[in-house]
């Protein structure tokens, strides 16, 4: 009996460990699939990026990405301006020449900036660390899914605002061409090559907003899984290494983009200030035709800069909540003990008799020298080790909510928190530079004073 007793053993523990291994393998094959699925995702975007002239990571591609917005971006556009064979009297109704050049300035602008400052990073740190989904941090197979449903989310954006604009671009290119003296295919070789450097310019700037917009939505994703882990875990420690993981994340993030925030709101501000001085001051008549490239550009530089400053305001509105979520968890985990507490106190003690007795036991007054002696090897009863741990842990609870409501984190600019109050900020301000403008350019005359 003993001999088969002990083979039966010996079959079944090496079943059980090729069930175990099976698992295992397959479990780590779901997750090489899914990492293959989240490259190929990171390598679209990577091929979008260099083809926008993002990936700068040698001489040549750096090179090649600035004689292309050099020439794509802004001297096919000025050659045409300047060699248009178009008289003052015609091109005044269907093109003012000064919008063309404010506009044709602020674009370039805005895609120097986002040239600069997104290709040092990709750089600096290539597509995964820049976007915080390295491979070796640990929550890629986790967040799989999502890091691919944000990425492929992060299209669509670019698609939906950049699309609209360019219908409306296309149709005020093709309706003030047509009215110009000029040949068929001349005005189509224009309008095309117009349509295309603006096209160019626009995506560029575009993208750089919503990249900004991925990284932070992909950080979001990894707060609302912290704020969960609030229900689940326990260990202190493990909690402020993960806060302290995640806050380190934000700022370096903060410290990325804090030039290119910068850079985009001075020069949205004063693309918006100069299309305000230009369109009040003008003395003839603006119409869609020959103004329009000011509201295209100003709805692009809008929604650039709102797209920049929703996500910033959303990853540091989540990262300041985790310290409500977990001040809710510890009250609830105090008064869930604080009740066990309770119930345990009665059950043990069960009468006030038994609970004499218990008090009286730890009087150490008739004790006599040898019991006094053995004083130092007597354990703490169950109930004052349990009220004692009690303590200690609501004590680490305190000051981890303590550290959270002190340590909020965010995204920063130079120390700025970009949250609520910060967009209200910007908001007076701008309204105050708007009034400041209209006050400069409109004059209302007064009504004459009647005798």
């Amino acid at each position: 009996m003993a001999g088969e007793e002990s083979t039966t053993i010996t079959i079944q523990e090496p079943l059980i460990q090729v069930i175990q291994a099976q698992e295992q393998s397959e479990h780590s094959v779901s997750g090489i699939v899914d990492d293959t699925h989240l490259d190929k995702s990171l390598h679209r975007l990577d091929f979008l990026l260099s083809f926008l002239g993002f990936h700068q990571t040698s001489v040549f591609s750096s090179g090649l990405s600035w004689i292309a917005f050099l020439v794509v971006g802004i001297a096919l556009p000025v050659v045409i301006l300047k060699l248009g064979n178009c008289s003052a009297s015609a091109c005044e109704k269907y093109q003012v020449e000064d919008f063309e050049y404010d506009v044709l300035a602020s674009q370039a602008s805005l895609g120097v900036a986002s040239l600069l400052c997104l290709s040092y990073n990709l750089r600096s740190y290539g597509i995964r660390k820049f976007l915080f989904v390295d491979r070796y941090s640990g929550h890629v197979v986790r967040f799989m899914d999502q890091y691919i449903h944000k990425i492929r989310n992060s299209y669509c954006q670019l698609v939906f605002w950049l699309l609209p604009c360019l219908i409306l671009k296309t149709a005020r290119e093709i309706v003030r061409l047509s009215n110009v003296n000029e040949g068929w295919w001349q005005s189509a070789g224009i309008s095309l090559a117009l349509i295309i450097s603006w096209t160019y310019v626009n995506s560029i700037n575009l993208a750089a907003c919503i990249l900004f917009q991925l990284v932070c939505n992909l950080q979001v994703i990894h707060f609302e899984d912290y704020g969960k882990l609030l229900e689940r875990e326990s260990n202190i420690f493990d909690l402020m290494e993960k806060h302290i993981r995640l806050r380190n994340y934000l700022s370096e993030i903060s410290h990325r983009f804090r030039i290119y925030l910068v850079l985009l709101f001075l020069i949205v501000t004063a693309s918006q200030f100069v299309t305000l001085m230009q369109t009040t001051g003008y003395d003839g008549t603006i119409t869609l035709i020959n103004g329009g490239d000011f509201v295209v550009n100003s709805v692009i530089q809008v929604v650039g800069i709102t797209l920049c400053l929703h996500a910033a305001t959303k990853i540091s509105h989540k990262a300041q909540a985790i310290a409500s979520v977990a001040a809710k968890w510890h009250a609830f985990v105090t008064c869930s003990l604080e009740g066990m507490q309770s119930r345990r106190r009665l059950l043990s003690f069960g009468s006030l008799g038994s609970a004499n007795n218990y008090s009286s036991r730890l009087r150490y007054n008739y004790y006599s020298e040898s019991d006094l002696e053995s004083l130092d090897s007597m354990t703490l009863p169950a109930e004052l080790r349990l009220a004692s741990s009690f303590v200690s842990s609501y004590h680490m609870r305190q000051s981890f909510v303590l550290y959270l409501q002190t340590n909020p984190g965010g995204i920063t600019i130079f120390g700025w928190t970009v949250d609520r109050a910060f967009i209200s900020t910007i908001f007076f301000l701008e309204l105050s530079l708007v009034l400041f403008v209209l006050g400069q350019t409109i004059v209302l005359s007064p009504n004459p004073i009647l005798p």
